[in-house]
């Protein structure tokens, strides 16, 4: 890496030209910008306007690691271990998703649902914690209570609350076999379980089955709904009356996921489009 660039502009030219051949001219630019936001919080106005670079000799260093593992095709946000979602930053490990856009779509719907009076949310399989902290911080009458199967995922979604000052208790559950940890009712549950059918495997992106946590990810092919059958019967004994429940979901199954809600007596059970006018988010009642 050439340690002698002056300015933020001919930095980030430096390393949209070496990231060139491993990501393409579009990706190659996104993922500079976002290297050197996320590594030292150099933003886009600072290199539109070439700010002056004040770089020690080991962020050099780190930034040259991170280059190196990006031509190898490392998702940037397994690089630089944050990613962003919901205007902030949250730690991500291999043991965790990264966050996406459409889970944002997913908070943005409960956000908008759900306003007013102090209410009690629960997020199963939680991850990152970004769903329930998200949700703590933009509702300031809202408690927020999380559960996932791995440990090492709820030590990133606490530290991410710690980060972040949200108050979340958060809880080790085995979903498919445990009771619930907490003696509350609920006003919402929100989940964005395992989805991915184990035969779509063939049609993803390299980079998620090797990055990404499979136990996050999958569900065996003659059970797609698998969890969502587990978290209605949970939601159906946990949910307070007029209570909702949430879930993200497999854009092939969005109608056996409504159909089934419908078959367990949940009411206004409605599917949602994403951005991209994809089957994305069931959303139901109590």
């Amino acid at each position: 890496m050439d340690k002698g660039l002056k300015g933020a502009k001919a930095l980030k030219q430096y390393i949209t030209k070496a990231l060139l051949e491993a990501l393409g001219e579009r990706e190659a630019e996104s993922v500079a910008y976002g290297l050197l936001e996320d590594l030292f919080e150099i933003d886009r106005t600072a290199v539109l306007t070439d700010a002056p670079l004040e770089l020690v000799e080991e962020e050099w260093d780190e930034l040259w690691d991170a280059v190196e593992q990006l031509k190898k095709q490392v998702p940037l946000q397994h690089v630089t271990g944050v990613a962003p979602f919901f205007n902030r930053k949250f730690i991500v490990t291999p043991e965790t998703l990264v966050p996406r856009p459409e889970t944002e779509e997913l908070v943005q719907l409960i956000l908008e649902e759900n306003q007013g009076d102090l209410f009690n949310v629960l997020d199963i399989g939680t991850g990152t914690g970004c769903i329930p902290i998200t949700l703590d911080l933009e509702m300031p009458h809202c408690d927020a209570f999380a559960v996932d199967i791995s440990e090492k995922a709820l030590f990133v979604a606490r530290r991410n609350a710690v980060y972040l000052d949200a108050a979340v208790e958060f809880e080790q559950m085995d979903v498919l076999k445990d009771a619930l940890p907490f003696q509350q009712t609920f006003d919402v549950i929100v989940s964005n379980p395992p989805y991915i059918c184990e035969r779509e495997k063939a049609d993803m992106h390299e980079n998620v089955l090797k990055y990404d946590p499979h136990l996050a990810l999958f569900v065996p092919d003659d059970a797609p709904l698998l969890f969502y059958k587990r978290i209605a019967d949970l939601a159906m004994d946990h949910l307070n009356d007029g209570g909702k429940l949430y879930f993200e979901i497999n854009e092939a199954y969005g109608k056996e996921t409504k159909a089934m809600l419908e078959e367990k007596g949940f009411e206004e059970v409605r599917i949602v489009r994403d951005l991209n006018g994809k089957d994305r988010i069931v959303r139901a009642e109590r």
